[in-house]
């Protein structure tokens, strides 16, 4: 069966481009061109991924996308002319999983919503082999077995405490480790070690892994406490 999406893009050239790429490529595709028709679209029909124009009639991306994903889990790929930080940094925030810029590559396109959507397969159970070997949480996957990292993406090079650190955290989310924890799980060492290399190794895993170090999305800083992976 075909793999269903959904193209919002008030550009008349731009949305056929896309359209005629995925199709192209063997996909069913629904278009439309503006914010409120695009949201009935994606709340009310069932897509498996959803490509999103921020500068939308009636509704804008960032409202478009923050509605979808209160209520669907399904990739949203952001293709916009805004070129700006600030602006992939909300997007990200809002659920975003990609972001692409105008003018871009249709067949990068293609590929990124390719691979976005095995991704979300994965997630979703219908791999179960490599489901069991990746944790895969906001646009962050994390390979155990090929102890590899992609961040939206693109591979980013950790060290082996790092990934061993990031590892932990991830596989056991939502639950707060003391920095003395951290040290004996991931040095092998008790607590009389010297723990301020927790807060230098957490420096550097948000460097690598967060849209905006300064306001953590994934390694959440519990103060008096210690770190929770959030999900």
């Amino acid at each position: 069966m075909a793999t269903r999406i959904l193209i919002i893009e008030d550009e008349a050239t731009i949305a056929q481009l896309e359209r005629d790429y995925f199709e192209l490529n063997g996909f069913l595709v629904d278009l439309c061109h503006t914010g409120n028709e695009g949201l009935q679209l994606a709340l009310n029909e069932d897509y498996s991924l959803i490509i999103v124009d921020l500068q939308l009639p009636e509704m804008n991306g960032f409202e478009l996308c923050s509605q979808i994903r209160q209520t669907k889990e399904v990739p949203i790929l952001i293709v916009s002319a805004k070129k700006e930080e600030i602006d992939k940094i909300r997007a990200f925030n809002l659920g975003a999983d990609d972001y692409i810029t105008k003018p871009f590559s249709p067949s990068e396109l293609v590929a990124r919503a390719k691979a976005h959507l095995t991704r979300y397969e994965r997630l979703l159970g219908k791999q179960e082999p490599v489901q069991k070997s990746e944790i895969h949480i906001r646009g962050l996957v994390i390979d155990k077995v090929a102890r590899r990292v992609y961040v939206r993406n693109q591979e980013v090079i950790f060290t082996t405490r790092e990934f061993n650190l990031l590892e932990f955290l991830a596989s056991h989310p939502n639950r707060v480790f003391s920095k003395n924890e951290l040290f004996e799980r991931i040095w092998g060492m008790d607590s009389s070690g010297d723990i301020a290399t927790i807060t230098v190794h957490v420096r550097k895993l948000r460097e690598k892994i967060e849209v905006d170090p300064s306001n953590p999305q994934y390694i959440e800083t519990v103060w008096g406490a210690g770190y929770r992976f959030s999900v």
